[in-house]
């Protein structure tokens, strides 16, 4: 069987690459795409997390929201970026706050079924794993270096 031009375009992304074309099949029946406008939040830390999303176009902004003062930026997203990895973490919420610094088109996977077939079958969860879990580094790293530069008093070793 032919794939589809979405799975040819998942499994030419990054993330992807190297997944089993059955692993992709599966993802393509659980996405779709979705627009947002610039200064949208697309969702906020603390709020349940049930998607992650692949940026097709557009820019986003991950923020951490301040108790008082200006929001902290972590990190700009852009094309062909994964966003999202709290719906794969108990307790299943944000841990940051994405907003559309422009217009911005991305596919929404369904974290729920994609997580349930993480849980029955290991071959396909322990490779999206891998995934997630160099993503999380990433923006966690990405996190720390950001507060580190702006919260950091001057003359703190």
């Amino acid at each position: 069987m032919t794939p589809s031009p979405l799975e040819e375009y998942l499994a030419a992304q990054a993330f992807f690459s190297g997944l089993h074309p059955e692993f992709i099949e599966f993802l393509v029946h659980r996405a779709r795409e979705r627009r947002i406008e610039p200064g949208q939040v697309l969702f906020r830390q603390g709020e349940p997390a049930r998607h992650f999303y692949l940026l097709q176009n557009g820019g986003i902004v991950i923020e951490i929201p301040a108790i008082t003062g200006p929001t902290l930026t972590v990190q700009r997203l852009g094309a062909d970026q994964i966003l999202g990895w709290s719906w794969l973490i108990p307790p299943y919420r944000w841990n940051f706050q994405a907003r559309a610094e422009e217009a911005t088109t991305l596919l929404e996977f369904e974290g729920d079924p994609v997580l349930a077939r993480c849980e029955e079958e290991s071959e396909f969860g322990y490779a999206l794993m891998k995934r997630f879990a160099a993503l999380m580094s990433e923006r966690l790293n990405a996190a720390r270096q950001k507060i580190m530069d702006q919260w950091n008093p001057l003359g703190f070793a």
